[in-house]
């Protein structure tokens, strides 16, 4: 589980893997089903819960589920910005709205699982760490840029400033302009 806070309002994010869309005998229950791959015809990988509440009192739940790579929960599944929580399930970057949790957008970042979610305060937008690429994301959900490289980025991320240093399951290491997209030279 993943907690974070927006001035008094607590969001919590957990996995939910026995969840089952459209059913009533779900163990736990959410006033709101976003499912972000509708052309998964029922073969669901990620099932993120979200709630939020103030004072410990629910405001608001919502479960996002997608199809492609599972995606799990941890410090980097989510960030929030001004009053949005960017979350990250399967191959999708959502934006929820806070404290309702209203789907504002979401978008494929990668095509197989997004493994976090980051925000560049310098930049003001989103990079996506997925499996094959890294994506900078505007605040809206545009992709504005991607890029892969020789093999899955599963060995590392980091921001740097003015650019992202991932690496991949060779060791190899990327560093990657956050204005351009274009790779930097080592």
């Amino acid at each position: 589980m993943l907690e974070l806070t927006h001035g008094n309002i607590r969001i919590t994010v957990s996995n939910n893997h026995t969840y089952s869309v459209g059913s009533v005998d779900n163990a736990a229950s959410f006033k709101h089903e976003y499912l972000l791959d509708p052309k998964s015809e029922g073969h669901y990988s990620s099932k993120h819960g979200v709630r939020t509440e103030r004072d410990g009192d629910e405001i608001a739940s919502c479960i996002l589920v997608a199809g492609g790579g599972a995606s799990g929960i941890h410090t980097n599944s989510a960030v929030i910005h001004a009053n949005s929580c960017y979350i990250a399930v399967g191959p999708f970057v959502a934006s929820l709205s806070l404290p309702l949790l209203q789907l504002e957008w979401y978008t494929e970042s990668d095509c197989a699982t997004c493994f976090g979610v980051y925000f560049s305060p310098k930049h003001q937008c989103l990079i996506s760490h997925g499996e094959l690429e890294v994506a900078r994301l505007s605040l809206k959900g545009e992709i504005v840029w991607s890029t892969g490289g020789a093999d899955i980025f599963s060995n590392g991320f980091e921001l740097l400033g003015d650019c992202v240093k991932v690496i991949d399951f060779y060791d190899q290491i990327y560093l990657i302009d956050i204005e351009s997209g274009r790779g930097l030279m080592r």
